[in-house]
């Protein structure tokens, strides 16, 4: 199964999105901030990206575009309660934005399509 990166400074989010994505079979690594977020993008080649915008060190929309630049093929989901952030240039390289919200939905949909062949 497919391995995500979740990216998120609240270590709740963290916690219960790795509970429900290895319930649905996929293998979960997280990080706790931006910087941590690209080590471990680097290290460990995720098949998606999942990242919050508002966290220390990096922020989410510069992590973006380092992702793209040094790992072109791997796609990443926006997962933020800011949605008015998709309107900053630096934040093109996701390939779609979800709304965080207590129903996991839209952001398992998400992973399903990226992932799909």
């Amino acid at each position: 199964m497919a391995l995500l990166l979740i990216s998120d400074d609240s270590k709740e989010i963290r916690e219960l999105y790795q509970l429900e994505f290895e319930g649905e079979g996929y293998e979960v690594i997280t990080a706790a901030n931006g910087q941590e977020a690209l080590e471990m993008t680097s290290e460990h080649s995720p098949d998606v990206v999942i990242l919050d915008i508002g966290m220390p060190e990096k922020d989410g929309l510069d992590v973006i575009g380092e992702v793209s630049r040094m790992h072109g093929g791997t796609p990443v989901i926006v997962n933020t309660a800011y949605p008015l952030f998709k309107l900053d240039y630096r934040a093109h390289h996701a390939v779609t934005w979800i709304t965080k919200s207590s129903n996991m939905d839209n952001l398992m949909d998400a992973v399903k399509k990226v992932i799909a062949p």
